[in-house]
């Protein structure tokens, strides 16, 4: 089994690699392993002679170009210049549709969660976004959520946004308008029965599904050095944190 650091190692290559192409990626409050694989990406894309990004870290003074936080990442939104978002939620159910105002029949809800802001609006105009929950478990991913804050695309209404892909500490998921989620590897350490037994709502499985790939050395040394310094300034505990564990 991979360390905690490790662990989120992978989580945060694996986050570079399904930001890859985009131009603009946008991270809300609170997320520093979406915003270390944005950098990550654009660290990489420095080092290979691609194309720059630009990423908006809500919070951040030196990686956020917005004076007036969430007002202008919606404006940013609706004039599709915005590639890539991060959302989660306190439920996810296997159409995609996620749950940030709490559990039980609204309103007499019997947990309570900080609530849905922009994610309605944000999930159906930024066209690639990411899922991501570290705790895999079936109280989160459930056959139907008990609210639902932002309703995924479907096959009869044209949108441009919509689930891209689900990432979890265990397992990474594509996400299909038609289908539903398919899994697409499963993190070192865990089973494709350990995704199985921890998941609530069904998905498709290949018949051989492969192993998420661990960051190479370079990819390592750019995270444990340059990323981390980066993410300091936004993220100062959770940098010291990994930089400690090593």
């Amino acid at each position: 089994m991979a360390s905690g650091r490790e662990r989120r190692e992978i989580l945060i290559a694996t986050i570079a690699d399904l930001l890859d192409g985009i131009r603009h990626v946008a991270v809300g409050a609170s997320s520093p392993i979406p915003a270390a694989g944005a950098m990550l990406l654009r660290a990489r894309n420095e080092r290979d002679g691609k194309p720059p990004i630009r990423i908006s870290i809500l919070g951040s003074q030196q990686h956020n170009f917005f004076t007036n936080g969430g007002v202008e990442l919606f404006d940013c939104a609706a004039q599709g210049r915005v590639d890539a978002f991060f959302l989660g939620g306190g439920q996810i159910d296997g159409h995609g549709n996620i749950n940030l105002v709490g559990t039980g029949a609204y309103p007499k809800t019997g947990v309570r969660w900080p609530g849905s802001f922009g994610s309605a609006y944000l999930y159906h105009l930024v066209p690639r976004v990411i899922l991501f929950r570290e705790d895999h478990s079936r109280r989160v991913f459930v056959p139907a959520v008990d609210f639902v804050s932002a309703a995924a695309s479907t096959p009869e209404v044209a949108r441009r946004g919509g689930p891209h892909a689900l990432l979890t500490n265990m397992a990474l998921f594509d996400f299909d308008r038609r289908a539903g989620f398919s899994l697409r590897s499963v993190h070192p350490g865990y089973s494709p029965a350990d995704i199985r037994a921890n998941t609530g709502f069904d998905y498709r499985e290949p018949q051989t599904v492969p192993t998420t790939a661990a960051p190479d050395a370079e990819t390592l040394a750019l995270l444990r050095g340059r990323i981390m310094g980066e993410l300091s300034e936004t993220y100062p505990a959770f940098a010291r944190a990994m930089m400690e564990a090593a």
